[in-house]
């Protein structure tokens, strides 16, 4: 059966020892001033800014460069107060799970998985997909995607172009999903992949 072409990110699935994810995270600001949209599963690094709460700012990453974790919800702040972030949607329209792009009247609020041990499931883009001597073995860049129409998760895949054993790249390549939907070595196969290029964990050179 042919793999769904259905991109949406990156999305956590379990620890390094095989545990299933918790469904942990940390709370981010992204600046009222950034006019990126930011949805669920978007990689996304640290700035050198926080807000008034001491929150540190996030932005969208950057292909091949160090990031500090994926995206698992978006908000704004509980109006009247209360704390940011929660309850991770827009409260003045209940159909927004994401930042919308250009700048905006407020500060919103990210969950990011930024645990370099958490695995994520991820589809590869367009091109020659990653064979045996690929998957498990080496490293790749992510690539950004518009999200289809009426989609409200993050467009990102796997750039297939980039595979390599480059310590710089953003994802260690650990294998292909497991599951009846995902069939290996055939186009937008889905791939198990860990952060390579971390904040808080150097890159390494695959095999």
């Amino acid at each position: 059966m042919a793999n769904i072409n259905a991109p949406f990110g990156l999305a956590p699935v379990q620890y390094r020892d095989g545990t299933p994810w918790n469904g942990g995270g940390r709370m981010y600001a992204i600046a009222a001033a950034d006019t990126n949209a930011i949805y669920i599963g978007d990689p996304v690094k640290a700035t050198a800014a926080c807000d008034s709460n001491g929150l540190l700012v996030v932005t969208l990453a950057t292909a091949g460069a160090t990031m500090r974790g994926v995206v698992v919800a978006v908000g704004t702040a509980l109006q009247g107060g209360g704390l940011q972030g929660g309850p991770y949607i827009n409260p003045a329209d209940l159909t927004k799970t994401y930042r919308p792009s250009g700048a905006q009247s407020q500060v919103y609020y990210a969950l990011v998985v930024d645990d370099p041990n958490v695995l994520f499931a991820i589809q590869e883009g367009t091109g020659t997909p990653g064979g045996s001597s690929s998957i498990g073995s080496k490293n790749a860049n992510f690539v950004y995607g518009a999200p289809a129409t009426g989609v409200y998760v993050s467009g990102v895949t796997l750039d297939t172009t980039t595979y390599n054993t480059t310590s710089t790249l953003n994802f260690r390549l650990m294998g292909a999903v497991q599951d009846y939907a995902n069939t290996p070595f055939t186009a937008n196969q889905r791939l198990l992949v860990s952060i390579n290029n971390h904040d808080f964990s150097g890159g390494t050179t695959a095999i």
